[in-house]
C-alpha cells in the first residue's frame, strides 16, 4: 500500500499521462480547478465595458482620431 500522499500524486500523473497523454492530462485536471477571483464581478465589469453603448464610443472616438 502506497502511505505517503506525494508518491500516490507521482503515481496518479505517470498513470493518467501514460493512459491519456500530456495534452489529455492536463485537460482532465483542468476540470478540478476552481479558479480564482471573482467571476460575477469580473463578467459585469467585462458587459459594461462591451455594451452597445460602450462600443459605439470607441467607433467614434477611433474614428475621430484618425479624421484629425
Amino acid at each position: 500500500m502506497i502511505e505517503n500522499i506525494n508518491v500516490i500524486k507521482d503515481e496518479g500523473l505517470r498513470v493518467l499521462t501514460r493512459e491519456l497523454g500530456v495534452a489529455n492530462t492536463a485537460m482532465f485536471l483542468r476540470q478540478f480547478d476552481s479558479g480564482s477571483g471573482d467571476y460575477t464581478k469580473e463578467r459585469q465589469s467585462t458587459s459594461e465595458e462591451n455594451s452597445i453603448d460602450s462600443i459605439v464610443a470607441r467607433i467614434i472616438k477611433q474614428k475621430a482620431r484618425h479624421e484629425k
